[in-house]
């Protein structure tokens, strides 16, 4: 018997999978909990519609994505700070701080999740802050960190 799954289920796959069942199996645990359903032609034809939707939302989201990236890497962006004399911070840089002074520079909404730093930045200097989009976009922005005196 052939069923398609409305769930992941860690044995046999993932939501909208076709896997192929004994009978018992198909129609007393599967179908009966909710976890999957026959395989007809016309189940089968939605969900490939519902896949190919699934596609092209996925295809506009890395577009975008790939377009806010373009734009972002025209920018390079300059943030005064507050450090001493060896240029050591009085504090640090943050991915929030970074993901503010993005929204202000280049006019895009950057959440700070999407920045990918190993540690806070405490020092002066240039730095490339890697940047990670939606639909596995990645990339980086150049920054200068640089004090007031």
């Amino acid at each position: 018997m052939k069923v398609i799954l409305l769930e992941d289920f860690a044995t046999l796959g993932k939501k909208g999978d076709i896997k192929n069942v004994n009978d018992g199996y198909g129609r007393n645990f599967l179908i009966k909990k909710g976890i999957a359903m026959e395989a007809t032609k016309e189940k089968l034809s939605e969900l490939k519609k519902e896949q190919k939707i699934k596609e092209d939302k996925e295809k506009k989201v890395i577009e975008k994505s790939q377009e806010i990236m373009s734009e972002l890497q025209k920018h390079h962006f300059r943030l005064k700070v507050n450090a001493g004399s060896s240029g050591k911070l009085f504090g640090a840089v943050t991915s929030a701080d970074i993901s503010k002074l993005v929204e202000k520079e280049a006019k895009q909404v950057l959440d700070k999740k999407c920045i990918e730093l190993d540690e806070h930045i405490k020092q002066t200097g240039d730095y490339r802050v890697g940047i990670k989009l939606p639909g596995n976009v990645k990339g980086e922005i150049v920054l200068t960190l640089y004090s007031e005196e």
